[in-house]
């Protein structure tokens, strides 16, 4: 007979029935993920293991033992490397990725900004390093390249395979499971250059409290999570956001209202190339410039640097006009 394998008591905690199945403490989720990122499972049991967090959705205990395991695996900084993390994970399909000039309007303004993502895992998206790269910005290869870029660029964007190729197959089993993966959740939390401010977004919304409840489990500093445009960190100027945010372990929630009386109409078609365009003043698009400004606000109360919506919002627009337009 053969001997029960070590990692088959964490299949039967997620899948013994109604009644027996529960959740895994913080603990739990922290051994189970370091097997799986030790390649100590089989793939089949990978499968089960995914499939059946995807079933129950994650719980914030979990997400924060998964992200602890995560972090013990990689080359996680003592010291901060950056001011402010931020987490692409899902991709563009409405409305063009205007979080990319945010993220960069705040880099132009001092604020060291990592963003990392996963790519291609969703048919008919964009992802982030497709509109870098007209931009002239290059994707890092290496977490130390990722340092580099920041301290010359205040800016650096690594995709989820240099982080760790583990999780980058993971979540590329996608198109074999037809479901995301809970890596699509912890993902987003693993702020590789150990940022004092995380800026976050989901999109369904009751993965909102999961990440907040997660980053205070982890101790995290500043965190703000939001349900973003398309799940990405892109805050849509046309309808009320609420932002929940952590603030050295203090939870709290904050309506943002919308800034048209009226919906605009989604783009005909996404094009990587118009980014560029509205950077310079070369493309004048309404619903663009209102959702880099209202996403840069969220950033700056987020980091303390204005004390109400109202001066985010007028700080962020002021950051906008007076933009250097011939840096990109």
């Amino acid at each position: 007979m053969q001997e029960e394998h070590p990692f088959a008591p964490y299949i039967r905690i997620l899948g013994k029935g109604k009644k027996g199945s529960r959740g895994f403490t913080a603990e739990e989720a922290h051994d189970s993920m370091s097997m799986i990122l030790r390649d100590e499972i089989t793939e089949a049991q990978l499968g089960a293991f995914l499939m059946l967090l995807r079933v129950k959705e994650e719980t914030p205990e979990e997400v924060a033992g998964f992200v602890k395991a995560i972090r013990d695996f990689i080359d996680y900084p003592e010291e901060h490397q950056a001011d402010l993390d931020w987490s692409s994970y899902a991709g563009k399909r409405r409305h063009s990725p205007w979080y990319v000039l945010s993220a960069l309007l705040l880099a132009e303004n001092g604020i060291k900004v990592c963003m990392h993502g996963a790519e291609g895992h969703t048919p008919g998206r964009i992802y982030t390093s497709e509109v870098l790269k007209p931009l002239g910005i290059k994707t890092c290869a290496t977490l130390d390249e990722a340092r580099e870029e920041i301290n010359k660029n205040n800016f650096s964007y690594m995709p989820l395979q240099t982080i760790s190729t583990r999780l980058k197959d993971i979540i590329e089993l996608r198109p074999f499971l037809g479901l995301r993966s809970p890596i699509h959740t912890v993902g987003r939390m693993i702020n590789p250059l150990k940022a004092p401010y995380s800026i976050q977004a989901i999109f369904h919304p009751g993965y909102q409290k999961v990440h907040q409840e997660a980053a205070q489990i982890l101790g995290e500093p500043h965190l703000a999570v939001f349900k973003g445009e398309a799940g990405e960190v892109e805050r849509n100027p046309d309808t009320e956001c609420t932002v929940s945010s952590v603030h050295h372990s203090k939870m709290s929630d904050e309506i943002w209202p919308p800034l048209f009386a009226k919906r605009h109409v989604k783009e005909e078609s996404l094009d990587v190339n118009r980014l560029p365009g509205v950077w310079r003043g070369n493309d004048v698009d309404e619903y663009a410039e209102a959702a880099i400004t209202a996403t840069t606000a969220i950033a700056l109360q987020l980091m303390g640097k204005a004390d109400s919506q109202q001066n985010a919002l007028r700080e962020a627009q002021e950051m906008w006009s007076n933009r250097n337009k011939s840096k990109y």
